[in-house]
């Protein structure tokens, strides 16, 4: 019973919608409406009736017939082949399993014909169709493929392929389980990332083989990868070989047919590509099944990729069933059977197409119809039968099959590596993954003890130096730091090196001008050395041409200069104790302090005193506080001698105490600091920073010529730093040494620093007391170990160090070549580190603090005094506080020598206001001479 339309019932009271599909038109997932929907009122009782009836009756008429036929087509050379075995097993296999399509029988039908004759092949496809097969498989020749998936196109046939198609448009009616080769590329890009290739050769065999690398040679941009493509055939193997020898490239991209493989295998190894430098990647799946005896024992490195999933239980279960049959198609590798990655999507094939057909079963009905190429009708159920298998998800000896528009999608290829003596699973690569590596030790044999490693270095105490010796060879002419630490990297990892100088005596910098770079890292970059040795610096811009381990020293610019000569002497050499500034202010206190007593003196009633106390009724008093006599007191008392004179009253003992003070303060510390200045040598410092250098142009300076140093001030973006390579670089021919050894001796000859890595500045002081560090490191950076782009010995390498580093031989290393060497020079350290500097105002200037306030305290103790005086005056003068006060204040001001004061009660004069000193009698009246108290009734 053959259902001929769709029919749709919607039931409105329940919301629902049931689709029985009679002539089921589907693609890419999408229903197709042959008629309008039939909307029925009815309950949910009638629904659920009517429900189960019309689905008892699809059911019924939706059978698979009993036998269904399937083409194939094969080339001459491919008859009785593995592929044609598979096919013939997987059908045969499902047939008998009944589990598939219990109640169907799958017919091959198959038709071998000629590689590139296509007219025949037509011919063989329209007999197929007019025998009424419902699909064809094959065949993997492209240009027969093609021919043949336009006429499945035409009469809509499910075309099924197991072969590299290069077209990214997607083509009806054709499942191919080949991975497509865009993804393929993908795969490609990625391990080359990882395996961080810089450098690679692409040799590819057939014509479209460049169209097949397309997408990876676009991307070598993107991964700053540089390419080398050439077409290659078994007769020009080793030519290309040559050439890619020639050029240095030593990580090659190998797509040829794999029918000639082992022809190239012996053009490797006629040409002798085959140590541990070169790394062969092939795009066949199938590389196991080469005989690769020649290749296990020189530590080459071969990679491929995997299809098939041999650890998978339906891999395991199919190869057992397939070794009973007569002609299984297997191959045996290491006694181990294994079928090739073509008879596996084979195989694969023909149980997608089953696993259609079983989805199918359950809600549609296979029509046949015989076609021929003459009509123009089409297969009906073609679309439906092909949208059935795009849908299907299928676990295959290939892993899990699924597809997107008929291509091939979310695969797992396994990633094959030759390790030791058999080629092995190292790790998978997915799509939406990437690589993942389960063995990383893989592409790093350790099987490695008899390769002779090139090591690159250069000259450089203590680093590396060539021995005196003439007699000594190979690697016994050097000794040094490097050499030691190589010495015991190489017993720790395992190989064996052999040194040799760089040619041009560089580390290597860039030159923009040139777009090349020089010296070691010149030699990387060609691989014409394994490793650099050196006291090579680890900076950016080598980091992105080359590799470097983890660093063995830690380091940074520091600037050497020669040590300054001693200060000459000088007549006033006593005065340096203290600064400039303090003697300024020790001056200015002290005409401060001896005005201030003569003031203070003069203003305070205490200090005039009775010339002639034997005389008490005397009129005569005198003030001891002249300016010289101020003067004088001040002077005697700073210089530790005395004057003679004593003060009398409050203010000016305040003001003596607190001077007092002050010249202990200062006479003492300027005795403490004269004794260091005495027995410490003072040297002459032009320069104490990068600063300073910067800011002058007596002193010239220079770093070593293509050394980091100097990459690391032209390509500063500091300031101090860019104005010093300016200035260096006006100066080029004048500033830049060829070594260290030159820079130190033009340190030497004076008037020059040199700016250099600190480990080399600290061989250079401890070597000669001439020499001295001028002050801290510009930077921090640190000294690697270098290796190519890629190299499998740098993460060795770090390891090896890290485990020295804690083991503390490292330090063992640098104490035996920088302190142990005999030569180191005794200078008297603490000689250089203490150094007398002038007393400022920051070291004593609390004394003149202390000072100004005693002044201060004079001051309005002497305001005090005056006031006191002038009360204690009212009981005998009769005038006013203010009166008197303004009257003693007069006095006090105006008598400068002599100078007199009139009370109405008495007067009082300065002795030095009379015209002579001579005694007289009381008795006798004598206006002019003294002070005089006149008492009036």
């Amino acid at each position: 019973m053959n259902v001929q339309h769709e029919y749709t019932i919607c039931l409105d009271n329940v919301n629902d919608c049931c689709f029985f599909c009679g002539q089921l038109k589907l693609k890419r997932n999408t229903f197709f409406m042959t008629k309008e929907p039939i909307h029925l009122k009815a309950s949910f009782g009638l629904y659920a009736i009517l429900h189960l009836f019309l689905l008892s009756m699809v059911l019924v008429a939706n059978a698979l017939p009993p036998v269904i036929r399937v083409g194939a087509i094969f080339t001459e050379d491919e008859r009785e082949g593995n592929v044609e075995s598979a096919f013939k097993y997987a059908i045969y296999r499902i047939n008998k399993e009944k589990s598939l399509l219990p109640n169907t029988q799958l017919v091959y039908d198959i038709e071998y014909v000629p590689r590139d004759d296509s007219f025949r092949t037509t011919k063989k496809v329209c007999r197929q169709l007019e025998a009424g097969v419902q699909a064809i498989f094959g065949p993997t020749d492209p240009l027969l493929a093609a021919h043949v998936q336009s006429i499945c196109e035409a009469f809509d046939i499910p075309h099924i392929e197991v072969r590299i198609d290069l077209e990214i448009s997607v083509k009806e009616f054709s499942i191919n389980l080949y991975p497509s080769q865009n993804i393929m590329n993908l795969a490609y890009r990625d391990l080359m990332m990882y395996l961080n290739w810089t450098k690679v050769a692409i040799i590819y065999e057939e014509d479209y083989g460049l169209f097949k690398q397309q997408d990876l040679i676009h991307s070598s941009a993107e991964m700053r990868t540089e390419m080398y493509i050439r077409q290659a055939n078994p007769e020009t193997y080793r030519q290309v070989l040559r050439a890619i020898r020639q050029k240095e490239i030593y990580k090659i991209i190998v797509d040829t047919n794999p029918t000639n493989i082992k022809t190239f295998f012996r053009s490797i190894l006629q040409l002798q590509m085959n140590d541990h430098r070169y790394h062969y990647m092939f795009t066949t799946f199938d590389l196991e099944t080469y005989d690769l005896e020649d290749f296990r024992y020189n530590s080459v490195n071969i990679t491929a990729f995997r299809l098939v999933d041999v650890g998978s239980k339906r891999y395991q279960e199919v190869i057992d069933q397939m070794q009973k049959l007569q002609h299984s198609g297997l191959d045996m590798i290491n006694g181990m059977p294994y079928i090739q990655t073509e008879s596996a999507l084979m195989f694969d094939s023909v149980y997608a197409f089953a696993y259609g057909l079983k989805h199918l079963d359950s809600s549609h009905t296979l029509t046949f119809r015989n076609l021929s190429c003459n009509s123009d009708r089409v297969w009906s159920d073609g679309l439906s039968l092909y949208n059935y298998i795009n849908s299907a998800a299928v676990d295959g000896l290939t892993g899990r099959v699924n597809f997107v528009e008929g291509r091939r999608s979310k695969f797992k290829i396994d990633i094959l590596k030759l390790k030791q003596e058999i080629i092995q699973k190292v790790g998978y690569w997915q799509p939406d993954v990437g690589v993942n590596i389960s063995d990383p030790t893989a592409f790093y044999d350790s099987n490695i003890a008899n390769i002779t490693l090139v090591v690159m270095t250069r000259e450089e105490r203590p680093y590396v130096m060539v021995k005196e010796d003439a007699n000594l060879t190979g690697n016994a002419r050097f000794e040094g730091f490097c050499i030691d630490l190589l010495k015991a990297i190489a017993q720790q990892v395992g190989f064996q090196y052999k040194i040799e100088l760089v040619p041009d005596n560089m580390y290597g910098v860039y030159i923009p001008e040139t777009n090349s770079w020089n010296g070691i890292v010149q030699e990387l970059m060609e691989r014409r050395a394994d490793l650099a040795v050196a006291s090579m610096t680890i900076n950016y811009a080598r980091e992105s041409v080359i590799d470097f381990t983890k660093p063995f020293m830690n380091l940074g610019i520091g600037i050497l200069f020669k040590v300054p000569t001693s200060q000459p002497t000088r007549l006033f050499s006593f005065m340096n104790p203290l600064a400039i500034e303090i003697w300024l202010y020790v001056l200015a206190a002290y005409i401060l302090v001896s005005f201030a007593l003569f003031v203070m003196a003069r203003f305070s009633p205490y200090e005039w005193k009775n010339p002639h106390p034997c005389y008490k009724e005397t009129d005569i008093v005198e003030n001891q506080f002249s300016i010289s006599n101020s003067f004088w007191f001040i002077t005697g008392t700073f210089l530790r001698q005395g004057s003679g004179l004593n003060p009398k009253a409050t203010s000016t003992r305040i003001v003596g105490g607190c001077w007092f003070f002050f010249c202990l303060i200062i006479i003492s510390s300027y005795t403490a600091n004269l004794a260091a200045f005495l027995t410490v040598e003072r040297m002459i410092t032009p320069i104490e920073s990068a600063a300073d250098l910067a800011d002058q142009t007596e002193i010239s300076y220079g770093t070593l010529e293509g050394g980091s140093t100097m990459t690391f001030f032209r390509d500063s973006k500091i300031g101090i730093y860019q104005k010093m390579w300016r200035y260096m670089e006006n100066r080029k021919a004048s500033v830049f040494v060829k070594s260290y050894e030159d820079g130190i001796k033009r340190v030497m000859e004076g008037n020059y620093a040199f700016l250099m890595e600190s480990t080399m500045l600290d061989y250079a002081v401890q070597r000669d007391c001439n020499l001295t560090q001028i002050g801290g490191l510009l930077d921090s950076k640190g000294y690697g170990i270098a290796t190519p782009k890629g190299s499998p010995w740098r993460d060795k390498i770090s390891l090896a160090i890290l485990e020295l580093q804690e083991k503390g031989i490292i330090q063992i290393l640098y104490d035996k070549w920088w302190k142990n060497t005999g030569d180191v020079c005794n200078r008297d350290d603490k000689s250089k580190e203490s150094k007398a500097n002038a007393l400022g105002v920051e070291n004593i200037g609390g004394v003149f603090v202390v000072l100004l306030c005693g002044l201060a305290l004079a001051v309005v103790v002497a305001i005090f005094e005056f006031c006191w005086n002038s009360k204690k005056n009212l009981h005998t003068d009769n005038q006013s506080l203010c009166s008197e006060m303004a009257e003693e204040l007069r006095f006090a001001m105006h008598c400068q020598g002599s100078k007199s004061k009139q009370r109405p009660a008495l007067k009082r004069d300065c002795i030095k206001c009379a015209p002579g000193s001579t005694y007289v009698p009381t008795n006798v009246t004598m206006p002019n001479l003294g002070v005089h108290y006149n008492y009036f009734n």
